[in-house]
């Protein structure tokens, strides 16, 4: 049975992206509701370019989630796996864009659905053909949904499938950042490859020069480390090689998804050129940039559009090398 799908688990949400940028939330007009959520906006990447997804996440029996799930479908995701509740509503994040189209984030979430997401929901079945299960942060808060994550790590690695891990620090979610530091560090050894930008290395390592921080990334299972730097480019490490990719320049309009846009794509590239568990330790340099050139395009494609799934590139689009706005 091949192993082709991406298996992510977290939250999926509604981002409200204002009217303008450059302001403070007082000064926005408007707020357009677009689908996000950092492990959604990661099966969206894999499916736009021609993978398969599936997204374990719970959503509330409200509008919003009825969007949401329609929209992910619409997207090609697997949404059979998804649970509605109305013991708590789906969760919502307001925007507020720099004028280099930076974000800040509201989160309404006190819980929101995803974070009551049991780990009796998480079925072995559901990685029988997963070539990676992909997770983020944001749900690992003291909740039903950390559990289910655990459970599904357990079942990933019964199937053979790739771990994968980017933090994706929201700061405030957490009641305190070190409360954050030590959930991150607890479960990076439980990744294959682990996903982490300059702006998070410091937090995470206590190390700001990436070299220094990769003696204590490499832990437990970790086989693989990118890292991100934005428009200065990203890098990839593993024990034997090392490879760069240099950012591509774009005037950004909402960098919103673009860290998910960058590893969901770079997922994409390495199950489409045939790199499995067992072949990731000893993967080459060449196939590293390759994968990291591939990345770098796919979000400087993204950023010069509104939102995160909305502006990801298609596999055709990427050949056109345009970005959503000017897409026929």
């Amino acid at each position: 049975m091949e192993k082709d799908m991406l298996v992510a688990i977290g939250e999926a949400l509604i981002d409200f992206i204002p009217d303008k940028t450059g302001c403070a939330f007082g000064d926005v007009g408007a707020f357009s509701p677009k689908l996000g959520g950092a492990p959604a906006n990661v099966c969206g990447a894999f499916t736009k370019l021609g993978g398969r997804s599936r997204l374990l996440t719970q959503l509330g029996d409200d509008p919003f989630g009825h969007k949401i799930l329609h929209e992910l479908e619409g997207c090609g995701i697997d949404i059979s796996c998804i649970s509605l509740t109305d013991k708590a509503n789906t969760a919502l994040a307001f925007v507020s864009l720099g004028a280099d189209g930076s974000r800040t984030f509201s989160f309404y979430r006190k819980p929101s659905a995803d974070m009551l997401y049991s780990p009796e929901k998480v079925r072995e079945e559901y990685f029988d053909q997963a070539y990676a299960l992909h997770f983020c942060s944001v749900d690992l808060v003291d909740s039903p949904m950390r559990q289910a994550h655990m459970a599904a790590i357990t079942a990933a690695r019964k199937s053979g499938s790739i771990v994968s891990f980017d933090p994706n620090l929201r700061f405030q979610l957490w009641d305190s950042r070190e409360a954050l530091r030590q959930t991150v560090t607890s479960f990076i050894p439980l990744a294959d490859i682990v996903k982490i930008s300059d702006e998070e290395l410091g937090f995470i390592t206590g190390e700001n020069d990436i070299q220094k921080a990769l003696v204590k990334l490499f832990t437990g299972s970790v086989r693989l480390i990118v890292y991100t730097c934005g428009s200065g480019g990203a890098y990839a490490f593993t024990k034997k090689c090392t490879a760069f990719s240099e950012g591509r320049k774009v005037k950004a309009t909402d960098t919103t998804g673009a860290g998910d846009g960058f590893i969901g794509s770079f997922l994409w590239k390495l199950c489409s050129s045939g790199v499995t568990l067992d072949k990731l330790e000893a993967i080459s340099q060449e196939q590293l940039k390759t994968a990291l050139d591939f990345s770098n395009r796919f979000c400087s494609i993204s950023v010069q559009s509104a939102g995160a799934i909305s502006s990801y590139p298609t596999g055709t689009q990427m050949k056109h090398n345009k970005p959503y706005t000017e897409r026929k």
